[in-house]
């Protein structure tokens, strides 16, 4: 049996942020509860007070609060 691979049905988009609020970042994937890792550069974040992870169904959100120029 052949698995089918998850794809991006929405893929992330540039979003400007104020600095010192919370900025969220979506993206919508084509099976619904699938495994979503992000990253900056090629390290994975870790829920934590600033870095907020959630996912419904095919959307996963990414939620980053006290937004820094470090954060871009």
């Amino acid at each position: 049996v052949l698995a089918v691979p998850v794809l991006f049905k929405q893929a992330l988009e540039n979003t400007e942020m104020e600095e010192g609020k919370s900025v969220s970042l979506r993206c919508e994937l084509t099976k619904a509860d699938a495994t979503v890792v992000w990253k900056k550069g090629e390290a994975a974040l870790q829920a934590s007070a600033k870095y907020e992870m959630k996912q419904k169904g095919t959307v996963a959100e990414l939620v980053i609060h006290n937004a820094e120029p470090e954060d871009a």
